[in-house]
Order: structure tokens, then C-alpha cells, then sequence
């Protein structure tokens, strides 16, 4: 608990969560608005709001409170999910894999502790369990957004991590996690137009917690993946992609004025996408670039103009099916598991860093 209620930086409801796996309460910890505590900086590329240190209350990590944790079993799931989970089946199965589950988390972010304050140390840990989580949920549950939306995010918390404990891996971990978002959210894509598992179960396709950025977002975050951690070693497949991405960015976002539906920071790095992918295939010799009326697709006189997204989803054409979906998880989810990584000095960091 905190020392200072003046200082406090979150506080516990009232009521205990009753977890729907285990039946036991845990506490639950929201995050403390106002008083100076958040001070909103820039938004990334990758649509990361980011937060200023506070004088009085030093740096504040907004991600970590927004997932669910059972200190009692370790059941872990976005906080919609958790409160209105209702699959005894399922629940089960999180039952019995609850030891495995902690094992392979400790491995990587060890010594975390639910049953205190939140750190940083249980955010990435908090979201692991969560990933693990819900890789054993039905399709009903929309489960690969999620574990995408969760990859990313802990990718941000584990370069979070690496500033804290540098040299002990987190870039790594961290890099991982990015190229299994990448995975994820064209396998995401893919299931949706294939009709076998719907992305719309989600409360918010976020990524981050200040704005939901939709569907359009989703098609935004599989192309700037793809350009920033996209395999490279097959330039040739690597620039069908990119081609692909130019194209599906130009017609997802073929509209130049922002509105609720494309908000002014998504179309503004969309376009700084669109040119960075144009730079890309420019410079690339083995390709023949011609100019074409995607060059102007960003102004305001472009005449393209989604009726809606309902719409875009069900076209082919104006989703920007252009991307090529089947052909992006050149890898697989099974190459880029961190379930068993394991660093021998990982667990040397002291909980002073906290």
C-alpha cells in the first residue's frame, strides 16, 4: 500500500472480483485520474499514446491496470472478458493449465506478485497470462485480435522494460512480441474474411487506451507492422508485400479530410506510411515503378470515399484486399513462441527497479 494517500496513484474498488475460473475474489486496482498524475505526450507511429514523467508522481505506465489477473489461479483476460465470462468448458481447461500458465510467465518476467501494487514487472506479466489465456479460447470469444492487440502492447511495456533492466534481454522479448503482433493481426484479417472467426467481439480495437482507432486501424497496424518488422531476407517476397500494404493503406484511407471515422493523427500516419512504402519500392531495383493516381490519394480532391465499414468489410476491393492476406504469415506462430525462452541472467534484476 501506499505510504502517502496523497501519492497514490491508484486505488482498489470496493468489491472484489470473484474470478470465473477459480471462484475465489482477488482486489481490483484501477488507475487514479487527475491531480497531474497523466501527462499525455505524442502519439507513435504505432499509435502508442505516450505519457510524460510527473514531478510529483514519476513515471506512470496506464497499460498495466487494464487487464484482469486472479491472484489465486493466475487466469488472466481483458477486463470485459473477465467480468462476463460464462464457459465452464473452457474454464476447465484455464483450471488445470493454471501451474504451467505461471511457470512459463516466471520464466520471463519473474517475481511478480499480484497480491501488491501493480509495477510494470506485473503489467508485462499480467498481459502474458492473458496471451496464454486466451490462445485455450473458443473462436467466440474473438481470441486472435486479442492476443494480437495484447502482443503489441507488450511489446511496448517490454521496451518499457529495457530501459528499466537493460541488458537483460527485453529488446529481444520485445522484438518477439512485435513480430508475433504482426502475425497475429493478418491471421486476425484472415479468419474474418474467411468467415471462421469474427474480430468485432472486442470492446476496443484500441491499440492503446486514449483512442480506438477501429477497423481502419487494424488494416493501418498490419501494414506498418509488416514495413517495420516484416521478414527481409526474401527481398523479393518482401516488396509483393509492400506493394500490397501501398495499395490497401491508399484505398482503406483514400480519404483526405479526418472524420470520427478516420481521425486526423490515423490519416496523418497513414500518409507518412504511404510514403515510406513508396520510398521503399522506389529504391528497389528489381521493380518498375510508375506513377498513378495513388500518388494523390491523400488529398482532399481524392475521390474515394468508404460508404461505411460495414461495407468495406464486405468487399474485397474495399477492404484493400490488395494485401494479399493469404500470403503474409510466411512464418508461424509456432516459430516465434516465447513459451520457452529462458535467460539465465533475466531473474538477476532487483525489485528496487520498480
Amino acid at each position: 500500500m501506499k505510504k502517502e494517500k496523497n501519492l497514490s496513484i491508484t486505488y482498489y474498488t470496493k468489491q472484489s472480483i470473484i474470478c470465473p475460473v477459480c471462484k475465489r475474489p482477488f482486489p481490483r486496482e484501477e488507475l487514479l485520474s487527475g491531480g497531474g498524475r497523466l501527462i499525455a505526450g505524442g502519439l507513435t507511429d504505432e499509435l502508442r499514446r505516450t505519457y510524460e514523467p510527473s514531478s510529483k508522481y514519476g513515471i506512470i505506465y496506464p497499460l498495466i491496470y487494464s487487464v484482469a489477473v486472479c491472484s489465486n489461479c493466475d487466469t488472466a483476460m481483458l477486463w470485459n472478458d473477465m467480468t462476463a465470462f460464462n464457459d465452464p468448458k473452457t474454464a476447465d481447461i484455464l483450471y488445470t493449465s493454471s501451474h504451467e500458465r505461471s511457470e512459463i510467465v516466471k520464466n520471463i518476467f519473474p517475481h511478480y506478485d499480484f497480491k501488491r501494487d501493480r509495477t510494470l514487472l506485473e503489467g508485462c506479466a499480467g498481459y502474458y497470462l492473458a496471451l496464454l489465456c486466451y490462445e485455450k479460447m473458443p473462436a467466440s470469444y474473438s481470441p486472435t485480435i486479442k492476443k494480437a492487440q495484447i502482443c503489441l502492447r507488450l511489446a511496448w511495456m517490454c521496451e518499457d522494460m529495457n530501459k528499466l533492466c537493460p541488458e537483460k534481454n527485453y529488446d529481444f522479448i520485445r522484438d518477439t512480441f512485435y513480430k508475433k503482433a504482426l502475425f497475429l493481426y493478418q491471421e486476425a484479417l484472415n479468419l474474418e474474411m474467411e468467415g471462421k472467426e469474427s474480430i468485432t467481439n472486442i470492446s476496443s480495437f484500441g491499440p492503446d487506451l486514449d483512442k480506438n482507432y477501429g477497423y481502419d486501424g487494424v488494416i493501418y497496424l498490419s501494414c506498418l507492422l509488416e514495413y517495420k518488422y516484416g521478414q527481409r531476407k526474401d527481398i523479393a517476397v518482401r516488396l509483393k508485400k509492400l506493394e500490397s500494404c501501398k495499395h490497401s493503406i491508399a484505398r482503406i484511407f483514400g480519404l483526405g479530410k479526418s472524420s470520427k471515422a478516420k481521425p486526423g493523427p490515423l490519416l496523418e500516419h497513414s500518409r507518412a506510411l504511404y510514403d515510406n512504402l513508396n520510398a521503399e519500392l522506389k529504391d528497389a531495383q528489381n521493380i518498375e515503378f510508375t506513377e498513378t493516381e495513388d500518388e494523390d490519394v491523400f488529398t482532399e480532391e481524392s475521390s474515394f470515399v468508404p460508404e461505411n465499414l460495414q461495407e468495406e468489410k464486405s468487399s474485397e476491393e474495399s477492404l484493400g484486399v490488395s494485401l494479399d492476406l493469404s500470403d503474409f504469415p510466411t512464418f508461424s506462430e509456432d516459430n516465434m513462441s516465447v513459451d520457452d525462452i529462458s535467460f539465465d541472467d533475466l531473474p538477476d534484476f532487483s525489485m528496487d527497479d520498480f
